[in-house]
């Protein structure tokens, strides 16, 4: 039966994902913020037919913690809801991903109308270099940053070593980063097709300021910050 009500989801999600890829390619010459306007659409769709289809919901902890102005967003990296999901959190929003994402059929199209910073994660300098000159152009653009600074999706229950490109982005430009935690792997776990009726929970926290604090630090405050609220959710 979930193996279905998956499928009914992905099905549903991908017919709507082609409407909006097809309109946004035949408008190619519209401003970027239209693009986003228009693409945003899918996320708002994927969320309510999760909750149609597999009964998955979302839950927002510290949605006063958002800062007014753009900055970087560090969240822990599970599942493939948190690029669709957090769409629906913070504002208008860009990502760093890896180049492999953008030769998805469809997907990657419209991933790649959204002007995402995208990686060759076997360059490491190169790329951190690129993340850094582009993470801040997006924030002077007035676009919030979202990093996974684990690199990669770790199973539910599970963090990965954080890198330090999002906290170097926002060091660069010297704005706030919001650290965040989620649980999306426990719904929607790794590299799984089926899905799971449960709460998806998203906790932000308050912003951490870069001024007079070294990478190092600022790592840890935000491993630490992460850690307490896995070991939190774990425990509900």
């Amino acid at each position: 039966m979930l193996f279905l009500r998956s499928l009914l989801y992905f099905l549903g999600s991908l017919i709507v994902l082609i409407i909006l890829v097809t309109t946004i390619l035949v408008l190619f010459f519209i401003p970027g913020r239209i693009h986003y306007a228009i693409l945003v659409n899918w996320s708002k769709f994927c969320m309510w037919w999760l909750r149609v289809t597999l009964n998955i919901k979302l839950k927002v902890i510290g949605r006063e913690n958002i800062p007014a102005t753009p900055c970087v967003i560090i969240s822990n990296h599970q599942s493939t809801w948190e690029t669709i999901g957090l769409q629906q959190v913070f504002p208008r929003q860009t990502w760093v991903i890896k180049q492999e994402l953008l030769l998805i059929p469809i997907f990657g199209w419209g991933l790649a109308m959204l002007k995402p910073i995208v990686i060759n994660r076997s360059e490491k300098l190169k790329s951190l270099k690129k993340i850094i000159k582009q993470g801040a152009n997006r924030i002077r653009k007035n676009i919030f940053v979202v990093v996974f600074p684990e690199g990669t999706r770790h199973p539910y229950g599970q963090l990965g070593k954080y890198q330090k490109g999002g906290i170097s982005i926002a060091k660069k430009i010297g704005c706030d980063i919001s650290p965040v935690y989620h649980n999306a792997g426990k719904a929607w776990p790794k590299g799984s097709f089926i899905k799971y009726p449960n709460t998806i929970t998203v906790i932000i926290g308050k912003p951490i300021t870069v001024k007079d604090k070294s990478s190092t630090t600022l790592i840890k405050e935000i491993r630490d910050w992460t850690e307490d609220q896995a070991s939190n959710l774990l425990t509900q």
